[in-house]
């Protein structure tokens, strides 16, 4: 998942990049207002995390324009513990949840987990799909009841494809949940990870849960079984 930290505090963003790419993030960040509406109008992001007291553009004034542009995707806004009004002005400019400045790290990953299942139509940290289930809160993957060993990124890769499931994921769409501008972006291990997902799947070539669709992506297959 690829998420926007926009925070002007130098520590406490580098702190959020590391816990957020510790978790399997793909973390791009902004220190300005400015940079940070640019940064939220252009990339592709699943969520972002956005502090409201900015230089530059202030943080409620980002989320209005995402917002106007059409943007969807979840946003966490972080306020100061006595900053009740621009809790109210951000939640009312169009972010989903908020979070009070000190906070654990855990209930920021937890609240991130939970926006990015909403937005799929999950309500539980366990998802299933037919006899595969993906437990995000300790990203332990099952098949058959029996857990399946999986690298970083093929568990990055499978996530995805579970809460899109049913639909088409392109390859770009992939590539940008696992790289970040400076890595490799192009290369064809986006192919290598689905390979190796289906043959820890399916061993038996019984089930054929993820479906490759020639020029336009790949399908996970599996029927959704909760929500």
């Amino acid at each position: 998942m690829r998420v926007l930290i926009i925070e002007d505090d130098d520590r406490l963003r580098a702190q959020l990049v590391q816990l957020l790419q510790d978790g399997g993030y793909v973390v791009d960040m902004a220190s300005d207002g400015d940079d940070g509406l640019f940064q939220a109008l252009e990339n592709p992001l699943d969520m972002a995390v956005i502090d409201l007291g900015l230089p530059g553009v202030a943080g409620d004034e980002i989320i209005r324009q995402v917002r106007a542009a059409g943007l969807d995707y979840p946003i966490l806004i972080l306020t100061a513990r006595d900053a009740w009004q621009s809790k109210v002005e951000g939640l009312e400019a169009g972010a989903d949840d908020y979070l009070v400045k000190p906070f654990h790290p855990k209930e920021l990953i937890a609240r991130l987990g939970a926006l990015l299942r909403r937005t799929g139509g999950w309500t539980q940290a366990v998802m299933q799909c037919g006899p595969l289930k993906l437990d995000t809160a300790r990203q332990r993957v099952t098949m058959h009841d029996e857990e399946i060993e999986l690298t970083a990124y093929e568990y990055r890769v499978l996530e995805y494809l579970v809460l899109h499931v049913g639909e088409v994921v392109s390859k770009r769409a992939l590539i940008e949940q696992l790289y970040d501008e400076e890595s490799d972006r192009y290369s064809n291990t986006i192919e290598v990870f689905i390979r190796r997902l289906r043959k820890k799947l399916d061993h038996d070539n019984k089930l054929d849960p993820i479906e490759t669709l020639r020029g336009r992506g790949y399908r996970l297959t599996l029927e959704r079984s909760n929500h």
